[in-house]
């Protein structure tokens, strides 16, 4: 069974200095949280090895490095990637109708929140739900239980 106490009281003392540390190597705060959430992920899994190494923070410093390279290697690829595509074409402007239909469904929204008063009172409802009890067939649950071969 892995030592849950040793690896909280590890986690206290070092998860602010990993956090800044990959900030430090990241240049984002989100980047740097995935980044060594995933180190200490991986550490918890082989505590065991980490526990007894010479310099356990030094392991896990390393693991959140390589992670932080991976990353920017994947978005180095993604980014000569989009390069090469260039920037996107430029979108067309709406049609005629398509800006008639916008503007008679903002018109037709603003009349219909002006006529409504919610929420609604209160009889309404008790009404309403009155009526669609009334309307569901009422089902009776066998008493016996349900037997399997």
């Amino acid at each position: 069974m892995r030592d849950a106490d040793g690896f909280d009281e590890f986690y206290r003392v070092t998860s602010v200095r990993m956090l800044r540390y990959g900030y430090a190597l990241t240049g984002d705060l989100a980047e740097a949280q995935d980044v060594v959430q995933e180190a200490y992920t991986r550490a918890w899994r082989q505590w065991r090895t980490v526990q007894v190494h010479p310099a356990p923070e030094g392991w896990l410093r390393l693991v959140v490095a390589r992670l932080a390279t991976d990353r920017w290697r994947r978005l180095s690829g993604w980014r000569a990637a989009v390069r090469r595509a260039g920037p996107p074409e430029p979108a067309a402007p709406p049609s005629e109708d398509a800006v008639l239909i916008a503007s008679a469904l903002r018109r037709r929204r603003a009349r219909s929140r002006a006529h409504r008063s919610w929420p609604a009172p209160a009889a309404v409802t008790a009404r309403h739900t009155a009526v669609v009890r009334a309307r569901q067939p009422y089902h009776r649950v066998p008493q016996a239980p349900v037997r399997s071969r």
